[in-house]
């Protein structure tokens, strides 16, 4: 059977976006294929070789098209931006009765290139595919891999990488910088029709162009929310890297933390910390006052849009408060406690994901701590506040195994070189992040001095 597409997208109007096959490569390898995503989105194996994941053979019924979109990169507007490296083949709605993009990302140059080579680089693609269905195994919503390819061709960089290209799934490719493109033109047809298509796709309960904001806002604040229990920073929240399906888009400088710190960065082009970890809530309400912004158009007033985007905040310290006391097996949401918490961990460097998954099973946590008596005095004040049944609910939120960073690097080098062992090693440990995996435990370590990364870098 043929790939199911069911193409919409495409049937708005052609500003959107502008139609084009991907540029082939010279010699394609499959170097990982999702076959559990597959049956999720209701595709086959075999109807994904080589040359479709690579882009030399358009399957029937794709329509291979580059959208287009403007964003804000790091506060400075962009009036078109659009997939300068991406392809979007065409949807499939799975057997749930979800819709799904199929997307190849570094399928070759587009006509939003600017100057681009429209590759991806191999270190990239493997740290996305890692990244992301790691995420999608910690409950985080989330675009997914369906698939990388090597493509035998090199990229330049600072210097000649191998090439790779990567299959990505969505619930759509629609950002905030969507909205901003058409509003940047002045053009309220175009806005009309993109949020009514938006709102219908993702948001079908939403009846008007404010509840469609209000749907927006509260997906945004919840995802923020996980990303902070599991100390994940995004590193690139620009509004074109901003999904108004509410996942995790574009895993480019991307990073968790090993020692706990709110100011941390790891980003190598966000010299200034604009994207913090501790920056990011603050950085989703920016993002969504300039989907705010491009709705007022359809609205008719600033002052109701105002009202939603103020909503913001209590819909994230919901999330973030209900969040972190299940993390912390609280008997009831405390969030002083939290935030006491918290700066004690941050006071001692304390290991993020070390600290969570030694209490969730009543693991020393005293060695941790440089200054004696801290986590005794800690410890009696949380058990306190505790109860037997939900410090044993703890195991299902405080991850044993997450994608540390030099674990990441490790597997990139390795690949670089051929050796591809390390990455389905990383891969499989990560697909039960809540469990223990004896065989495995070195995985749970936190990085030695000489392990530890610093910087993470965008591909581009």
């Amino acid at each position: 059977m043929p790939i199911p597409f069911d193409n919409s997208f495409v049937n708005l109007p052609e500003t959107f976006f502008r139609r084009q096959n991907p540029v082939s490569v010279g010699a394609p390898e499959i170097l990982r294929f999702n076959h559990a995503l597959a049956a999720e989105i209701g595709v086959d194996a075999e109807d994904f070789p080589p040359d479709v994941l690579a882009g030399n053979v358009v399957p029937a019924g794709a329509d291979p098209l580059a959208a287009a979109y403007a964003g804000h990169q790091f506060g400075g507007f962009v009036p078109q931006l659009g997939d300068g490296r991406a392809l979007l083949l065409g949807e499939v709605v799975g057997p749930d009765g979800i819709r799904r993009d199929i997307q190849l990302k570094g399928a070759g140059r587009t006509f939003f290139s600017r100057g681009g080579d429209g590759r991806a680089a191999l270190g990239p693609v493997l740290r996305e595919y890692i990244v992301s269905e790691a995420m999608h195994r910690l409950g985080v919503p989330t675009t997914r891999a369906l698939a990388a390819v090597t493509t035998g061709e090199p990229v330049q960089r600072e210097a000649p990488l191998p090439g790779a290209i990567i299959t990505r799934v969505a619930k759509s490719h629609l950002r905030v910088g969507s909205f901003q493109f058409h509003y940047a033109r002045q053009d309220k047809g175009a806005l009309e029709k993109l949020e009514a298509y938006a709102r219908n796709r993702h948001f079908p309960d939403a009846k008007t162009p404010l509840e469609f904001l209000d749907a927006v806002i509260e997906a945004q604040a919840s995802l923020v929310a996980k990303w902070m229990q599991f100390g994940f920073i995004h590193g690139v929240m620009n509004t074109d890297n901003c999904a108004i399906s509410g996942e995790t888009i574009d895993y480019g400088p991307c990073a968790f933390m090993d020692g706990y710190h709110p100011e941390t960065v790891f980003s190598s082009i966000d010299r200034q910390g604009r994207y913090a970890y501790a920056n990011q809530p603050k950085i989703a309400l920016w993002n969504l006052a300039q989907l705010a912004q491009t709705l007022v158009p359809l609205v008719g007033e600033v002052e109701p849009l105002e009202a939603s985007l103020a909503r913001f905040d209590d819909h994230y310290a919901a999330a973030f408060t209900k969040g972190f006391s299940r993390k912390l097996g609280l008997a009831k949401p405390d969030a002083d406690f939290i935030v006491k918490t918290l700066k004690m961990m941050a006071d001692a460097g304390v290991d993020f994901t070390l600290f969570f998954r030694r209490i969730s099973y009543g693991l020393p946590i005293e060695d941790l701590f440089e200054t004696k008596g801290t986590a005794a005095e800690w410890q009696a004040d949380w058990q306190a506040r505790t109860t037997p049944e939900t410090r044993a609910g703890m195991k299902a939120v405080n991850p044993v195994f997450i994608p540390r960073n030099h674990r990441i690097e490790a597997v990139i080098a390795a690949a670089t070189l051929g050796d591809f062992a390390p990455f389905e090693a990383l891969v499989a440990v990560l697909e039960t992040p809540f469990e223990e995996q004896p065989r495995n435990a070195d995985f749970e370590n936190p990085p030695l001095e000489d392990e530890r990364v610093l910087a993470t870098f965008c591909g581009t």
